[in-house]
């Protein structure tokens, strides 16, 4: 009797979600729904569960599915998905045209998977849709063609929204914008026109407020909001960075919208305004201290926390979500000097705190800053910046760096 009760104690304290099947998440927040995880971290950090390499170049993370891990690099000039079992082991692989060969080479998006699909955008503009099984050809589209699109100075970085029977891919052309495909054929459904910008980096959200469902996401010199059932644009926010570098996905709650921009643009506020099936926005509050680039932000408990491109020596910000007010500023993990970036998820309380140089560090909010409770350093991170944002999925911890994938038990006693 005592072991049947002791059994579902833990049970009941020990909480794992099985799936992060698409970029951020479930619900595109960047937050676990895991449970029962470490508070804190031994010295040198969590158990290596293992640690694999051969996923090719490249900055995207992972969706998790279906009891598999999915990513993707560049091999030999080509943009190559990576499909691993949750013991490191490569089931197959499948190549979705060529890489990005540019400026910072390498892939960026992540396939997106829905009931035994996956979808993935390359660098390039090739969505692809396989059977997650095998990897078997079902359709692709060169949106670029396709649309007419234009290609950004660092390649289309979006990872793929599916929408009931759509998915969604951003090619920013003159004309087309935005355009949802059936995701069984690839046949056009919609196309949204009016915006006029090349595309964004950032990968759209699905919001639904006050009746209407929106796709909201941010084009090269603004923050766009479409009318779900018909691709009509329904507003436009102008949000001019510098280089165009409009990355981090918009975040969603409560019938507000937070976007933010690097290089001191800072984070904003937008307040919808829905009537029927239209909709307008207006700023509630501008914060120029929270100016984050690619790492990402994360809402709790009425707090909006990321890191501040221009925050140094103090780059990790806290800021009010009503108020736009900042709260708090600390140095848990230092990135590098020359590219002055971190990134970040969280989980259970907790966040993991991932700096561009390999360092990563276990957090607690705090009123003064975050409260470091474990570090992690990753052994030979790589040439390159470590950008891939971590996940949090099944009581493991998914850390990318380059041509490695290691993965750590982050499982609570």
């Amino acid at each position: 009797m005592k072991y049947a009760i002791s059994l579902v104690l833990i049970t009941a304290a020990s909480v794992f979600a099985a799936d992060w099947p698409q970029f951020h998440g479930p619900n595109r927040d960047n937050k676990s729904l895991d449970k029962g995880l470490l508070k804190t971290w031994p010295e040198g950090g969590p158990k290596r569960i293992w640690e694999t390499t051969g996923i090719g170049q490249g900055y995207s993370t992972v969706a998790i599915a279906d009891k598999r891990i999915y990513t993707t690099g560049s091999i030999n000039g080509d943009c190559v998905i990576t499909v691993l079992d949750m013991d490191g082991k490569k089931l197959w692989t499948k190549t979705n045209g060529r890489a990005w060969k540019k400026s910072y080479p390498g892939t960026r998006s992540i396939p997106t998977i829905a009931d035994g699909l996956l979808y993935h955008l390359s660098g390039i503009g090739s969505m692809a849709c396989l059977k997650a099984a095998d990897g078997s050809p079902v359709w692709s589209v060169d949106i670029m063609k396709k649309f007419g699109g234009r290609n950004i100075m660092w390649g289309l970085a979006e990872s793929p929204l599916v929408l009931d029977d759509k998915v969604i891919c951003t090619p920013g052309g003159a004309a087309v914008s935005m355009a949802a495909l059936d995701r069984k054929t690839g046949k056009v459904v919609w196309e949204c026109k009016g915006a006029g910008d090349k595309p964004g980096y950032a990968s759209p959200i699905l919001i639904e407020y006050k009746g209407l469902r929106q796709i909201v996401t941010a084009m090269s010199e603004s923050i766009v909001g479409v009318r779900a059932s018909d691709g009509k644009l329904l507003w436009r926010y102008p949000h001019k960075v510098y280089a165009d570098e409009n990355i981090t996905t918009p975040i969603f709650h409560e019938g507000f919208v937070i976007v933010s921009g690097c290089v001191r643009k800072g984070t904003t506020s937008l307040k919808l305004e829905v009537s029927g099936d239209k909709c307008s926005v207006k700023r509630q509050w501008h914060n120029r201290t929270l100016d984050n680039k690619q790492g990402g932000i994360i809402l709790d408990e009425g707090r909006l926390y990321g890191y501040a491109e221009s925050g140094r020596p103090m780059p990790w910000t806290c800021v009010d979500f009503k108020s736009g007010k900042t709260i708090s500023q600390s140095a848990p993990v230092k990135s590098s000097y020359k590219y002055k970036m971190g990134c970040l998820t969280y989980a259970d309380g907790m966040f993991y705190l991932y700096a561009d140089n390999g360092n990563m560090a276990l957090a607690k909010a705090t009123d003064t800053g975050f409260e470091v409770t474990g570090r992690l350093k990753i052994k030979d991170p790589g040439k390159n910046p470590t950008w891939a944002h971590p996940v949090v999925c099944g009581g493991r911890l998914y850390i990318r760096s380059g041509d490695k994938l290691g993965v750590y038990n982050v499982v609570g006693k």
